[in-house]
Parts: structure tokens; C-alpha cells; sequence
């Protein structure tokens, strides 16, 4: 062989072996690559799952405050009513013992007829008010931890809710209105609707008053084209800053992080509006000058 001969054949070797080594170490990259976009799949699934449980969490968080604001509400009406019945019970027991002794005069009679009208009108309006509280909390709480869907009219609906929440409201100071059209009607989530109307509020009673003063929230509806809705959410709160505007529907996203704020909140409304109301969400503010937040919807929300 010659020696040209003999060097091509070395050459080709090598060439050969470089080829070989390069493929190996692509394989090998290859596999190391495959491996870490498992690991960040992993990782994204498992951050998904999180977010979706602390958003889980925070719904049922704002259940709880419900719950805990009810009950409180309910203490006034129960205790005088508690009262009136024990009241009107002492004071049957003494009528009846003048009467059995035959020592019962018309004074007296007419005493206890006084005492038994004005406490039966105790117990009866304090009787009704509880009674009132508990099924619009019955309400309110079965929607939001049911995704049923139903026909409602959404006058009387946006009332209920509010009035779950005005234990809270009304111990802050605040002032609520409502303006929405009789008769409107809606086919969809109820409890999308609770939500979105319980996390606007709470947002306003956690972050746009932080100087104490009582305020003004406002809920108004009004029908923007054939079939859609607009809901517009008002306070006259602190507004928001520039700066923090662009990143209220981020999720935790907060500025209360050390006083108990998770940021889930606005976060939450944005889903639900989009993926379940199948609508939008918009907010204009001004710092030092209020929030709004308009969400629009169709009267019939298709699912899927």
C-alpha cells in the first residue's frame, strides 16, 4: 500500500471516530435535554396544581368570612328575640297567677296585652330578620360551591348577595347601592356571579379605605347591546397607582402581603369572567379617586 493510500485510510478513521463521538454527544445532549423539559413540565404541573388549589382555597377563605359575618349578624335578631320570648313568658306566668287567684284586674289585663303586642312584634321582626339572613346565606353559599347552571333574575340575586355580605359592609361604615333594571334575566353560573360580586367588594373593604373612612360602593347593570350585559362595580376608595394598574389581575399579585392579602383575589374574577361568563373585565381608576370595574357578558353564557 501506498503511503497516500495508507494516510487517506488513517484520516478517514478518525473522521469516522469524530463522527462517531459527535453522535454520542448529541444523543447524549439529546437525553439531557429531553430529561429537563420533563423536570420543567413537572415543575409547571405542579405549580398549576398549587395555584389551583390556593385559588380554591381563597374561595372558600371568602366563604368563611361570609360565614363568619353571618353569624355574627345573626347574634342581634337571635338575642332579642331570645329576649322578648323570655320577656313575654315571666310575664304570662304572673298574669296566669293573678288570674288562678282571682285577683286579676282590668289594669293588669290591660298591662299584658300591652307588654305581649310589643313583644310579639319584637320577635316576629327580629324572627323574619334571621330568618332572612340564614336563607340568603344558603343561597349565596350554595352557588358558590356549586357550578350548577340556572336561569335568575339578577336584580333580586345581586341583592341577596350583598345582603350576605352586609355584616361586613355595614360594620366598616360603608354605604351600598344597586341599580339594575327589574326583570332582567340571566341563564348561566350563579355562583360565577356570587363570586365575581363578593371578591369586588372584599377588594374594596380590604385595599381602597386604608384611611378608615367610610364609603360609597356601587353595583349598576345595564344592557350595553341586544343580549349583553354590563356590570359596573364602583367604589370611591384610594383608587390604584399607575404603577400597579397593569398587574391587579396577575396572580399574587398583592399590596396588603403582610396583612393577610394573597393576591388571588382579582385574579380569580379575571378566570371566571373570561372563562366561565365568557365576557370581559376592564377597570378605570384614578389614585385617590376610585376604582370601576366593568364586566360585560352575554344574557346566555354557552358552555364549553
Amino acid at each position: 500500500m501506498r503511503a497516500s493510500d495508507d494516510n487517506k485510510l488513517r484520516g478517514a478513521v478518525r473522521k469516522t471516530s469524530r463522527t462517531d463521538r459527535l453522535q454520542a454527544e448529541l444523543a447524549a445532549a439529546h437525553e439531557e435535554l429531553r430529561r429537563r423539559m420533563d423536570e420543567i413540565e413537572e415543575a409547571r404541573r405542579q405549580v398549576e396544581e398549587t395555584q389551583a388549589n390556593l385559588i380554591q382555597a381563597e374561595r372558600m377563605a371568602a366563604l368563611g368570612g361570609l360565614v363568619a359575618g353571618v353569624a355574627h349578624e345573626i347574634n342581634t335578631p337571635v338575642g332579642i328575640t331570645l329576649t322578648a320570648a323570655s320577656h313575654l313568658a315571666d310575664r304570662t306566668t304572673a298574669i296566669r297567677r293573678l288570674f288562678e287567684d282571682g285577683r286579676i284586674r282590668k289594669a293588669d289585663f290591660e298591662e299584658f296585652i300591652a307588654t305581649a303586642t310589643e313583644a310579639s312584634t319584637l320577635i316576629l321582626a327580629n324572627a323574619s330578620r334571621a330568618a332572612e339572613l340564614i336563607q340568603s346565606f344558603k343561597q349565596v353559599a350554595a352557588d358558590q360551591t356549586s357550578a350548577e347552571r340556572r336561569a335568575f333574575e339578577l336584580k333580586p340575586f345581586i341583592q341577596e348577595v350583598l345582603l350576605s355580605l352586609s355584616p361586613k359592609v355595614r360594620q366598616a361604615g360603608h354605604t351600598v347601592t344597586v341599580d339594575c333594571p327589574d326583570g332582567i334575566r340571566v341563564d348561566g353560573f350563579p355562583g360565577a356571579f356570587s363570586q365575581v360580586i363578593t371578591n369586588f367588594v372584599m377588594n374594596s373593604l380590604q385595599h381602597a379605605y386604608q384611611d378608615g373612612r367610610a364609603g360609597y360602593l356601587s353595583l349598576s347593570v345595564r344592557e350595553s347591546a341586544p343580549g349583553l350585559l354590563e356590570l359596573r362595580y364602583t367604589d370611591d376608595g384610594c383608587g390604584i397607582t399607575r404603577e400597579n394598574l397593569p398587574r391587579i389581575f396577575d396572580p399574587f399579585f398583592t399590596t396588603r402581603r403582610g396583612t393577610g392579602g394573597t393576591g388571588l383575589g382579582l385574579h380569580i374574577v379575571s378566570n371566571i369572567v373570561t372563562d366561565t361568563l365568557k365576557g370581559g373585565i376592564e377597570v378605570e381608576t384614578t389614585a385617590g379617586g376610585g376604582t370601576s370595574f366593568v364586566v360585560t357578558f352575554p344574557r346566555v353564557i354557552q358552555e364549553g
